[in-house]
């Protein structure tokens, strides 16, 4: 294979590979995995949750091979059941997520959400983060 078919055939993996990453960790969202901080605290209350992110377009730094930008959409509904506000919340928007090879494969060094609308119980975040933190401090022994 000449250099320029290769590359772009690595760049065609790279692609795949990106896009499976960005995937990866809206699933991830979903089922609680390896989740921390603010993502923790605020959407580990909900009933169930579903974050897809479609229409991906990989964009790599000129001056760095190991580097992409994964901009794409974001589609997240979250159920909370029994909730006085309602038991729904959608989130529409964009993701801008900035990627790094790494020995493992690619990984998500940054991720900026766009919001664009949302629509059903505003207050649905305020009260799954309330939720879970009166299920840990329950889960807590006494001292």
């Amino acid at each position: 294979m000449t250099a320029s078919l290769e590359s772009r055939l690595r760049q065609l993996e790279d692609r795949a590979q990106i896009s499976e990453t960005v995937i990866r960790y809206a699933m991830g969202v979903d089922r609680r995995d390896d989740l921390v901080g603010l993502v923790r605290d605020s959407l580990s209350g909900f009933t169930a949750t579903q974050h897809l992110s479609p229409n991906h377009v990989i964009e790599f730094s000129p001056t760095d091979p190991d580097r992409a930008t994964c901009h794409s959409y974001m589609y997240a509904q979250h159920y909370l059941e029994n909730s006085a506000g309602g038991d729904f919340y959608l989130l529409r928007g964009s993701y801008t997520s900035q990627l790094l090879r790494t020995p493992d494969g690619w990984r998500i060094e940054s991720l900026v959400q766009q919001v664009g609308w949302q629509e059903g119980n505003l207050n649905a975040l305020t009260e799954s983060r309330a939720r879970y933190q009166a299920d840990r401090a329950a889960a807590k022994p006494p001292a």
